[in-house]
């Protein structure tokens, strides 16, 4: 995996894809002056760090005299160093300044300071293997080229909680969905105090054609959910499982969710309301 350092205008996307590889796995680290490309590799390779990078650009302005010597000495340890460089039109720049109302790094009229800009940092761009024009990509479109770039998956999971509606649903989820038309075991007194991950509770939730119907129709909404989720560019979608208590239906549905959703990276982050009402 490459050690990239990421440079170029202000305001033509590098928070955007410094965002993108942290979201990948990647540690980051913003405004790092050459000098210090070494020390930052060392400590990375020290920690076990395996996916790395750096962003210089004219907020380091003072350091860039050692740019070259900086980037020699570490190209030659990391045969895998990748510069990647970013620009857009002057007349983008100035229209996302004057959404964002910054101020530039170089505190000049603006135009001016893009003109400085372009010339200070014309040696981190002579060096880059690639340069991005951002004039025309949106930061989705700008994300989607990064981690094309560098063969990156983004990483998603989905998440999984079950509750009991009793004791109101949670509300750091995506998603409720209720289960409360299912079978409930509470009636069976055999099952009332057991809970849906045991496989006689499971079947008498999931026991006749109605029932199957029923979770294969919201196995196939979850899943539609959570890819638009991802294809937006989220990285996590949860959805809760609603059942009365918490303890059976809603348990059974979330653990065969769980395994019939692996493909989406799926988590059962908890079964909430579970052991308080077993007990």
């Amino acid at each position: 995996m490459p050690f990239i350092v990421v440079s170029g205008l202000s305001g033509s996307g590098k928070s955007t894809v410094l965002r993108t590889l942290e979201d990948a796995g990647f540690f980051t680290t913003d405004n790092l002056p050459p000098e210090l490309w070494g020390a930052m590799h060392d400590l990375a390779d020290a920690r076990g760090l395996k996916r790395v990078a750096i962003s210089t650009d004219a907020r380091t302005r003072d350091f860039l005299g050692a740019l070259e010597s900086s980037y020699e000495r570490l190209s030659r340890r990391r045969e895998d160093l990748r510069v990647l460089f970013l620009e857009a039109t002057a007349e983008v720049l100035l229209k996302r300044y004057n959404l964002t109302r910054r101020e530039h790094p170089l505190g000049d009229t603006l135009m001016v300071d893009f003109a400085r800009e372009r010339e200070l940092l014309a040696p981190l761009r002579s060096i880059a293997d690639t340069v991005i024009d951002t004039t025309d990509l949106s930061a989705k479109e700008l994300s989607e080229r990064v981690l094309g770039l560098y063969h990156l998956e983004r990483d998603f999971h989905l998440r999984l909680v079950s509750f009991g509606f009793k004791h109101s649903p949670p509300r750091d989820v995506d998603l409720v969905l209720d289960v409360r038309t299912l079978p409930n075991p509470f009636y069976d007194l055999s099952l009332r105090p057991r809970t849906g991950l045991e496989k006689d509770v499971a079947d008498y939730v999931f026991q006749n054609d109605d029932a199957q119907d029923f979770y294969a129709e919201l196995r196939g909404f979850v899943r539609t959910a959570a890819e638009r989720a991802r294809a937006s560019g989220r990285h996590g979608y949860t959805v809760g499982i609603g059942c009365t208590g918490g303890q059976h239906r809603a348990v059974a549905v979330t653990d065969r969710l769980a395994g019939d959703l692996k493909d989406l990276n799926v988590e059962v982050a908890d079964h909430r309301d579970m052991k308080l009402e077993a007990h």
